[in-house]
């Protein structure tokens, strides 16, 4: 591959709904540009995107690649970005590296709901972007269709740059509105458009130099003059349009036929910007936010997008040079950090296939392997002006799973691997929950949990098994009782003996108080951190079901000691046993975490979601609707939220979401509480056994 400089760069992220035909687009790309000798085949897996062997075990993109093509002394990096909600964060990661974006719509679906997410995000990212109507050789592919559930969603104006020629299994090429001819097949040859569309075309011609002309006030002038406009007006004109975010261009193809993709290729060279003609980026200066552009004279500002772990080919590190240049064996500053890496060699990325190079232009992409600390997000600079990229807004993962070794070897390879695993995806993240001492992975969704974790299996050699989480529930008293308990053993030799009486009561939150009341000695102070000792302990362990106490005062009152067989192991066990006993007569209670949730959902499944709601003991805070969305926000105890992920996805078709946080803790109804403590009782049982 020859070197580029910044004005011959394009980069377009390719995004849509699952399924909407990007990486077989991209194959058409490389085959008819001359990169490859056939084109891939996703039932086969041999698609130059999709080569990680879960997405070809799948058939579906699970990461975001890129896929470098060469037309007109221009290199195009396209990055495809999979589809499937569960992934949206490789998209986002994407999007946050481009200028321009490529929606694919399917010509039978029409506008699905992964067109919607990849639209808000192009919003997001303030993204010019093209409408590519793909499939169009489909049984029951409509063009008129596709394009009007798009253009009923569309805030921004869409303009046809093409029409279909023919549909379904007569689809044979397409009639650009540009030249005003006709292209069959491959597009490689122009022709005169057929009569019976002439009139379609000549109509839709005329919307497309409206259009073009408002884009220049010189361009408006000559249209009003003459009535016309040439094709290189008609591109100019159209280019400024579409840069501005006033219009979006619609386009057709068949990419599986290599239909229409010559001239979508042609208007992404031709309208899309270079990334010196893009404008500006903030970053985070020493001295506060500056201003960057993709100039090779430049300040250096490489921004981490991507990373990728494998146990044979080590890590592999993508950027997006922003400003400056990256040269192969060179020092560079990790501003995020604050360490120096050394970088050896440098390489082009083209699908699994990495083409060495010697340096990395101000705007294009490129990957260094076995960077020692950087992870994604991070910002490689010059030392001596050190700057950070903003790391883009990823949606908050809420889908929890516990995770186990399945063997006790791969139990100390738990956190390095699942470490790794979140420092390559920004949606994923793990903790160790204190309450529950499990260790927690969130996801997006189950798909990208099973992801994570087959990864961590094949990639790190470590087993896991996944279950829900247990519910981090509190157990605490509602009233004042006492008790005592003496511990007396005598088995020859020295015994042990200790006696103590106390009285519990409730405390307001998670506070824990303990009161030496004795008074006259009968036990000796000495001994109370062992009695403490011993209550706390079973305060970690749980009474009633096995959850945390919180929120109690032990008072110890009175008790004995013997002179010879007591010793502090005999009063820390009197101590936890008068707790136990005074806690079980103070009507004790479990507390459950309740969740502030807010839920937006379109306006026709605002019913739905409230039914559900009432299912989930959930309280109602308020409703509110605008812009044909609904936004509910309830209290909504934890235990009721685990698969809500998944529910939400059934109920709205995917086009729901929901964020959440701790609110407080309430007090469980009693009939749940029996239910929790049976299903201890029943663990406990089949442990002993």
């Amino acid at each position: 591959m020859k070197e580029y400089s910044t004005g011959n760069i394009r980069n377009i992220a390719l995004v849509s709904h699952s399924s909407a035909g990007k990486t077989i687009l991209t194959e058409a790309f490389l085959h008819i540009t001359g990169a490859t000798t056939r084109m891939g085949s996703i039932n086969e897996g041999t698609t130059a995107s999709d080569f990680d062997e879960e997405e070809i075990r799948r058939s579906i993109s699970l990461y975001s690649s890129v896929i470098p093509i060469e037309h007109k002394d221009t290199k195009i990096n396209f990055l495809d970005t999979p589809g499937y909600t569960d992934f949206v964060g490789e998209m986002i990661s994407a999007l946050s590296v481009v200028e321009g974006a490529v929606v694919v719509v399917d010509a039978v679906s029409g506008y699905e709901v992964g067109t919607e997410i990849a639209w808000n995000y192009c919003d997001k990212f303030n993204l010019p972007r093209f409408v590519v109507i793909n499939k169009m050789d489909r049984e029951n592919a409509d063009f008129n269709k596709a394009f009007t559930s798009v253009e009923e969603r569309s805030s921004t104006r869409l303009i046809k740059v093409q029409l279909p020629w023919g549909e379904k299994q007569d689809f044979q090429g397409v009639i650009d509105l540009l030249s005003m001819k006709a292209y069959k097949g491959d597009g490689k040859t122009p022709e005169a458009i057929p009569s019976d569309m002439q009139s379609a075309a000549e109509e839709a011609h005329m919307e497309l130099v409206e259009a073009a002309a408002e884009g220049d006030d010189s361009l408006l002038e000559k249209y009003l003059e003459s009535g016309e406009l040439s094709a290189e007006e008609i591109v100019k004109g159209l280019t400024e349009v579409v840069r501005k975010g006033e219009f979006i261009p619609v386009f057709v193809s068949a990419g599986e036929k290599e239909i229409g993709v010559l001239p979508l290729l042609d208007a992404v060279v031709n309208i899309f910007p270079s990334p010196d003609l893009a404008g500006e980026i903030k970053v985070d200066g020493a001295a506060g936010e500056e201003s960057l552009s993709a100039n090779d004279g430049g300040p250096l500002a490489a921004y981490v997008w991507k990373t990728t772990a494998d146990p044979f080919v080590g890590k592999q590190t993508y950027f997006r040079v922003f400003s400056g240049m990256i040269n192969a064996d060179s020092r560079i500053w990790n501003s995020s950090k604050d360490t120096e890496e050394r970088i050896g060699n440098i390489y082009v990325p083209r699908g699994k296939e990495n083409i060495q190079v010697k340096l990395i232009h101000s705007g294009d992409i490129g990957v260094c392997p076995k960077l020692t600390v950087t992870a994604t997000g991070n910002t490689l600079c010059d030392k001596g002006h050190p700057v950070k990229v903003h790391i883009p807004e990823y949606p908050t993962s809420l889908f929890q799973v516990a995770i186990f070794p399945k063997t006790q070897a791969d139990s100390t390879k738990i956190s390095p691997a699942l470490t790794r695993l979140c420092e390559e995806d920004m949606t994923l993240s793990w903790h160790q929950e204190p309450s529950t001492n499990q260790t927690i992975l969130q996801g997006m969704g189950d798909q990208h949990i099973d992801v994570a974790i087959r990864r961590a299996e094949s990639k790190f050699q470590v087993g896991l098994d996944v279950t829900i989480p247990k519910v981090p529930y509190k157990e605490t008293i509602t009233k004042k009782a006492s008790a005592m308990y003496r511990h007396k053993k005598q088995s020859g030799g020295a015994g042990q003996f200790g006696e103590v009486h106390l009285r519990v009561e409730p405390l307001e939150g998670d506070a824990f108080e303990f009161v030496n009341a004795i008074f006259g000695g009968s036990i000796s102070s000495s001994y109370m951190p062992a009695i403490e000792k011993g209550i706390r302990n079973v305060m970690k362990e749980g009474i009633i079901a096995g959850y945390t106490v919180t929120g109690i005062k032990v008072e110890v009152f009175d008790g004995k000691e013997h002179p010879v067989d007591s010793k502090p192991i005999a009063f820390e066990i009197a101590g936890r046993e008068a707790f136990k006993l005074a806690f079980k007569d103070a009507t004790p209670v479990l507390l459950e975490p309740i969740m502030q949730v807010k839920v937006i959902v379109p306006e026709e499944n605002m019913g739905d979601i409230l039914g559900d709601m009432n299912t989930r003991r959930a309280r109602v805070q308020g409703m509110d609707t605008e812009k044909g969305q609904s936004t509910v926000t309830a209290n909504v105890p934890l235990s009721e939220m685990q698969r809500y992920t998944t529910d939400l996805r059934s109920i709205t078709g995917g086009r729901g979401i929901f964020n959440m946080e701790f609110s407080h803790y309430e007090t469980v109804p009693s009939h749940i509480t029996n239910e929790i403590i049976e299903r201890k009782a029943k663990e406990d049982a089949a442990k002993e056994a």
